[in-house]
């Protein structure tokens, strides 16, 4: 199985950053606009539309406040397995957000890969903005 693993340092409290991930239904719109474009929440999953037109579905696993730590599974697509998980991690004055995912069969990882990095850029310019999509 391929796991893929991205981090990045940011300068937000980790209260205010799980509470952008938290809000599961507005990924579009609070956690990575512009690479995601559409998020429609129904019973136990979202289907998550991509700047690139992909649409999938995440079956939301656990949204975990205490741990600040969400676990999705992209049912369907070019993988035959997919699990994938959040992690926001107090740092400093900061926070630091770890993304995995594990994904079957290994041919399809460098596709995930790709997306994986170019979400994170996405959420980095979005943290680092100063902007009310951060606050509750």
């Amino acid at each position: 199985m391929a796991s893929i693993r991205k981090e990045m340092a940011l300068p937000l409290a980790a209260e205010a950053v799980w509470n952008v991930f938290a809000d599961v239904g507005a990924v579009h719109t609070r956690l990575a606009p512009g690479f995601v474009t559409d998020c429609v929440l129904e019973e136990g999953s979202r289907l998550v539309t991509f700047a690139n037109g992909v649409t999938v579905r995440e079956l939301l696993v656990d949204v975990d406040d205490a741990r600040r730590r969400l676990a999705y599974s992209v049912a369907g697509g070019s993988a035959s397995h997919h699990h994938a998980t959040f992690e926001v991690l107090p740092e400093g004055e900061g926070s630091r957000l770890v993304w995995t995912a594990d994904v079957l069969p290994h041919e399809v990882a460098p596709v995930f890969e790709m997306m994986m990095s170019q979400g994170m850029e996405t959420m980095a310019r979005s943290f680092q903005t100063p902007n009310s999509t951060h606050s509750g």
